[in-house]
């Protein structure tokens, strides 16, 4: 038996970290999931901060989680290259038990104001994050996963991700972190039944669970019909809770469950007071079915990588850009179908002749929160 450790994600937010507070205070966290890429703006991480993580480290204890990367982009940026020199950096600092990173690619110009977006399931995309994977292993030197993605523009696209993830880490022998806020928007956005998606994942892969919390946002296009966001910035639902007591005794490999909020939704004595509580709640169900989990997947690759040149495509990067800048300007739904009718993403493995009107609205609003 393989026990699971309940763990939050911790970076560097005083209202994060003043809700975790009482917590490491009665010794109830575990260990912590750190987003090493978002610090781009601090000069140097303050000394306590360091040595938290360096605590956690030692322990074994200490997750780390990709924001930036971009994983999916069709051309080869600058930026990868920093990301995994400082990814390797970071590396030689801190043990990290895992690194992982978000599935998709990033809207927008700059670097780090973007979302991750969904991209088609094609060969070339397979090519592309199997390539970026096998980089990533080689700036950290430890196991490698991807996380579920929260946003689809269609039920086909839903019922794809699972294998498509599966495709995408078998060089890398990797692993999945399963979001389950993340999938309790497909539940509910695409009308689906837990049993009936859960079958589609590769659920031998699952190491790392989230669980989170969002928001609903009422669809113009489809007056009555409410969509889930996965904004990370209220408490976790109680359908949530539900999910992860399906799904933990169905994870043999399952290592870490992970608590996630923003820190702007912890600024109140009443949201800090929650976050404990959803906290304790999370582990009273991991503890529950520690029993279930085996761990007999080290993810660690079966063979060293021979790299050459990143994997690019100019034909996607055109795709990606056109589709970011409609996404951030269009007029409205039906100047984005238009547009995207008449680029590069028309009669494309896009499909962008049968997005959801929805679904559709709900990138446009991501993509311009980010701009």
């Amino acid at each position: 038996m393989s026990k699971i450790f309940s763990s939050i994600a911790c970076n560097l937010d005083v209202d994060l970290l003043a809700s975790a507070l009482p917590l490491f205070h009665g010794e109830h966290i575990e260990a912590i999931e750190w987003s090493f890429d978002t610090l781009f703006k601090v000069r140097n991480i303050p000394s306590w901060f360091g040595e938290l993580l360096e605590e956690f480290s030692k322990a074994n204890r200490l997750i780390g989680h990709g924001v930036f990367f971009s994983m999916f982009s069709g051309r080869w940026a600058e930026e990868q290259d920093r990301w995994l020199a400082h990814l390797k950096k970071v590396s030689t600092y801190y043990n990290f038990e895992h690194i992982s990173e978000h599935f998709g690619f990033m809207t927008g110009e700059n670097f780090h104001s973007g979302a991750p977006i969904s991209i088609p399931c094609t060969s070339k995309t397979l090519e592309i994050g199997q390539d970026r994977l096998k980089r990533i292993f080689e700036a950290c030197a430890c196991p490698v996963g991807l996380e579920n993605l929260a946003f689809a523009y269609s039920l086909d696209e839903v019922k794809r991700h699972g294998a498509f993830l599966d495709e995408l880490l078998e060089p890398v022998n990797g692993f999945i972190i399963l979001d389950l806020h993340n999938l309790y928007c497909h539940l509910h956005n695409f009308n689906l039944s837990f049993e009936e998606l859960i079958k589609l994942y590769p659920i031998d892969r699952v190491r790392e669970i989230h669980i989170s919390g969002g928001t609903w946002a009422d669809s113009k296009v489809d007056p009555g019909r409410q969509i889930r966001r996965d904004t990370h910035d209220t408490s976790v639902p109680t359908k949530v809770f539900d999910l992860l007591e399906k799904v933990i005794p169905l994870c043999m490999n399952l290592k870490f469950v992970v608590l996630e909020q923003i820190g702007s939704a912890l600024n109140t004595k009443e949201s800090q007071t929650q976050f404990g509580i959803d906290f304790l709640k999370m582990k009273s169900l991991t503890e529950k079915y520690n029993a279930f989990s085996e761990a007999n997947n080290v993810f660690y690759p079966p063979s060293e990588f021979d790299l050459g040149s990143p994997v690019q495509d100019e034909e996607l990067y055109l795709q990606q850009h056109q589709l970011s800048t409609i996404l951030e300007n269009a007029e409205g739904i039906e100047d984005a179908k238009n547009q995207l009718s008449h680029s590069a993403l028309a009669n494309s493995a896009w499909d962008v002749e049968n997005w959801d009107p929805a679904m559709l609205e709900t990138v446009i609003a991501i993509a311009r929160k980010w701009k």
